[in-house]
């Protein structure tokens, strides 16, 4: 059987699986083993993770034990229960002053990563142009790649304080723009947006008759300043689609959960795409989830476990050499990556992340689409609180050691 055939173009055709290139994220895991190997007594420093490092809230947990027992909850959730769509709601009033009606402007999801994925189902056609801030979250216009579009990388400058330059986008290309997809706090660097910026896109987005894709799992997560939603702007929910995640707000990764709201057209475009993608999130952990992301206690704790750990880290950072800086939101932090350690010299970000890794087992998240940075997540594992200083201080020592250049 020739399966080689078989394969779509779109994932490589004949040449699916035959590819020798090795993406970031698994050099970085081939250096850890190799740090294990050469030093099996080294405590690995885990700064790359990209996920909550402790159990969602009491109340939501103790809520799913009750809500799992009930029979009620069987069976297929389709679209959604309007328990959860009504605590969206209140979630979205509580935390923004925004006003959504539950049964039109809000749908749930099995986490935003399958939200992403489908939405280009519901809006693009092959010959369109999407466009992405870059770096970033690239589910959305990879599937949007899978369908024939053009997609057009928005750079993310840190002269621009990592906003998209919307001047600088050709108006020719705009007029061809379907979907623009934004991440504010922005992953990975760390970046709030202004309602100044806000309102310039949603005046861009008009002109250019574009849907807005305001990714939004990082909102609770802010630091200096009020928490935002693109949607409290005015004309914002003509042209936004806004997706909020309970996996970094509430620690609830794994529990695929998530919801999307916005302008009820485009609400009802990717619901009617989700009908037909799947049946729905189990009752049980769309009503346990009631129970608490309305609560804004629960959310500032948790906002308040990374503030402490990333301030530190700036302190660590700035102390060897980094120009590091707390980021306005989100649980990482992007800093320009070192140029060299000793006598060795880094031709970019990613040679400077496997250097720590394989020496001084440091584990960090490399980026070099817009010039070398690399990202620390203050979602390290710890035996608790009281240890997260044990485990920074001997980040700090490591670092030290290093002797890193800049």
């Amino acid at each position: 059987m020739n399966h080689e055939a078989l394969f779509a173009d779109r994932i490589g055709g004949t040449q699916f699986g035959k590819s020798t290139e090795i993406y970031k994220f698994e050099k970085i895991k081939r250096a850890k083993a190799k740090a294990r190997a050469q030093q099996p007594d080294l405590e690995i420093l885990d700064f790359g993770v990209g996920e909550p490092d402790q159990m969602a809230p009491a109340p939501i947990r103790e809520a799913l034990k009750v809500e799992c027992d009930k029979p009620e909850n069987r069976g297929y959730a389709d679209n959604g229960g309007p328990e959860f769509k009504a605590a969206a709601a209140t979630y979205m009033k509580e935390f923004f002053g925004v006003e959504l009606d539950p049964a039109t402007e809000i749908n749930h999801s099995i986490g935003t990563k399958p939200a992403l994925a489908m939405l280009p189902l519901a809006f693009v056609n092959p010959g369109d142009v999407v466009f992405q801030t870059v770096p970033g979250y690239p589910v959305m216009a990879t599937h949007s790649k899978y369908l024939g579009a053009q997609v057009v990388d928005i750079p993310l400058l840190e002269e621009n304080a990592f906003l998209p330059d919307l001047s600088k986008i050709d108006p020719t290309l705009a007029d061809r723009c379907k979907l623009f997809y934004i991440n504010y706090p922005n992953n990975p660097t760390g970046a709030v947006a202004t309602p100044a910026f806000y309102d310039e896109l949603i005046a861009f987005a008009k002109k250019h008759n574009i849907l807005i894709i305001q990714d939004a799992p990082y909102s609770t997560l802010v630091y200096d300043g009020e928490r935002t939603s693109l949607l409290q702007r005015p004309g914002a929910k003509e042209c936004t689609l806004e997706l909020h995640s309970m996996s970094k707000a509430y620690n609830m990764t794994g529990w695929r959960l998530a919801f999307f709201c916005g302008a009820s057209w485009a609400v009802n475009a990717l619901a009617t795409v989700k009908d037909n993608c799947d049946s729905g999130q189990f009752k049980a952990i769309q009503k346990a989830a009631c129970a608490g992301i309305a609560d804004k206690s629960l959310a500032d704790g948790i906002r308040d476990h990374y503030e402490k750990r990333l301030r530190r880290l700036v302190e660590i950072l700035c102390e060897v050499g980094f120009d590091a800086k707390m980021p306005g939101g989100t649980f990482f932090l992007y800093t320009k990556a070192p140029k060299g350690a000793g006598e060795t010299t880094f031709a970019n970000a990613e040679e400077a992340s496997l250097y720590l890794i394989e020496k001084f087992g440091i584990s960090t998240v490399p980026w070099d689409n817009t010039g070398p940075f690399i990202r620390f997540g203050a979602v390290f594992e710890s035996a608790g609180e009281a240890d997260d200083e044990r485990v920074l201080n001997e980040l700090a020592a490591r670092l030290k050691k290093a002797d890193l250049k800049f």
